[in-house]
């Protein structure tokens, strides 16, 4: 949408994209809301979203047509089986981002299988800003993917966390033969757990990258500007290759690796939180070699930048 915006700014061709584009939203969102929102309703017997039982508002319509489309599939080691991790809140952590991390908006799974803590899963603060979206978002439980957000969660409410760890840079990161995990200097949640003395569980979503197919200038320059807004402006394609289209209809696979023990450290040095980091990334790496032939990966690699 922002970049429509600046090029109808600048264009009258981008005038009328900008129109053709708001009109094509609006006519998603009718269907959404007239003709598939009240059919799965009914079939799920799930009333409206609620104001105060955000546990309840988790069990969505569309997020369980996902799962179904999908063929979503969870595998987890033992050792995060119940009670390992009732005493404390937990922070997922999962990757890689594709154009939407799909595998994660099984979101009870979440609150429920691995203790009772409700999870809020973060974004963009921007994203939490938007009409309409926006209010869909907190009645899931989002919250921004800023520092203060997540350990007022963790330690005052003592609640989960999730947080897309590769963010909007990762949308930007795939190959045919490759995963690659924009991770590789992403140490500000491993203070974030020290300072809160929370594990992690490393969450890696197979088939993410293969959802839609993501238009990535030869420039550098939609990564950039989405970076610099924090906000994506890539456009990307769907089944059938349809424009902001349903996806592929691939299996997925979430796959949880063993969780990173971080030890409460009120002031963490650097040498904490890279020994911690570094735990996170073996573990990433030990469960995408565990998985991957099972999902039919068995010659892919999984590379960390």
């Amino acid at each position: 949408l922002p970049l429509f915006i600046l090029a109808s700014i600048l264009t009258s061709t981008g005038l009328v994209l900008l129109k053709a584009f708001l009109t094509y939203v609006a006519v998603l969102a009718s269907l959404n809301k007239f003709i598939f929102a009240p059919m799965f309703i009914k079939r799920y017997k799930r009333k409206q979203l609620s104001n105060t039982d955000i546990k309840d508002n988790q069990y969505l319509h569309t997020e369980r047509n996902n799962q179904k489309y999908n063929s979503l599939q969870f595998v987890w080691p033992e050792s995060v089986n119940r009670p390992a991790l009732n005493d404390k809140p937990v922070i997922f952590t999962a990757i890689p981002h594709g154009a939407v991390p799909l595998g994660i908006t099984c979101y009870p799974v979440w609150s429920k299988l691995f203790n009772d803590k409700l999870c809020h899963w973060t974004c963009a603060p921007v994203v939490l800003k938007l009409p309409i979206v926006s209010s869909f978002m907190k009645h899931m439980g989002y919250i921004p993917a800023k520092a203060k957000h997540i350990v007022d969660t963790l330690t005052k409410k003592e609640e989960n966390v999730g947080v897309v760890l590769d963010g909007i840079a990762g949308m930007f990161r795939s190959d045919k033969n490759t995963e690659i995990a924009n991770i590789k200097q992403r140490k500000g949640i491993i203070k974030i757990a020290l300072r809160a003395g929370v594990p992690i569980v490393p969450t890696y979503g197979f088939g993410h990258t293969s959802l839609w197919k993501i238009v990535v200038d030869p420039f550098g320059i939609l990564e950039a500007l989405s970076l610099k807004l924090d906000i994506s402006l890539t456009p990307f394609f769907g089944r059938w290759g349809w424009f902001l289209g349903p996806p592929q209809r691939v299996p997925l696979c979430v796959a949880l690796g063993e969780p990173v023990l971080c030890p409460k450290i009120d002031e963490p040095t650097q040498d904490d939180i890279d020994k911690y980091h570094s735990q996170l990334l073996q573990s990433y790496a030990d469960l995408f070699e565990c998985h991957k032939a099972s999902y039919g990966w068995a010659n892919k690699k999984l590379v960390f930048v």
